[in-house]
């Protein structure tokens, strides 16, 4: 495993740990993967709103732990007028409901029920409150949405992305 130091301080002047370097720069040595990646999340995203789509990505990205992805939607988010607030309080929606709008939530459960596949499906109440929410093609866009952000995640997570780096606005 390669590590990167840094001269990265506290406020105190105690020193950061040392930042590791990616595993493997998949983008590079695939590029071909990279730009069908790159394209299927452009078509999956037709349609459906901008600042929900970040919600969706950081969501997914907590529970997928990809730190590359929270740090570049994080950025995303607070770049289209997010809240800090909002963004903070996403890893406990559920008890945060008051933040989110009724569509955020049923987006945010749909997206926990997506990513994580402990049942073995996505159960119809999750799916039906979304589909109360969000037209058929609109869901439709949804659903690749949150399937291309967990792709994402995956090749982030196992090829060890460093965060940190990511401007908002910088893939788009």
């Amino acid at each position: 495993m390669t590590t990167k130091t840094t001269n990265a301080t506290t406020e105190n002047d105690t020193p950061y740990a040392p930042e590791q370097a990616p595993r493997l720069q998949w983008t590079k040595l695939a590029p071909e993967v990279y730009k069908a990646m790159v394209q299927l999340d452009a078509a999956a995203r037709q349609g459906v709103d901008p600042v929900l789509l970040e919600l969706v990505k950081l969501r997914a990205s907590q529970l997928n732990h990809c730190a590359f992805c929270l740090d570049m939607h994080t950025k995303d988010a607070l770049a289209a007028g997010e809240s800090v607030e909002r963004i903070v309080q996403l890893g406990a929606w559920e008890e945060s409901r008051h933040f989110y709008t009724e569509k955020e939530l049923a987006a945010l459960a749909l997206t926990e029920a997506v990513t994580v596949l402990t049942d073995g499906f996505v159960p119809d109440e999750v799916y039906d409150t979304a589909a109360k929410h969000f037209d058929e093609a609109e869901l439709t866009h949804l659903i690749a949405s949150i399937t291309v952000i967990n792709s994402w995640n995956r090749l982030g997570v196992t090829c060890r992305l460093t965060p940190g780096h990511y401007t908002a606005g910088q893939f788009k």
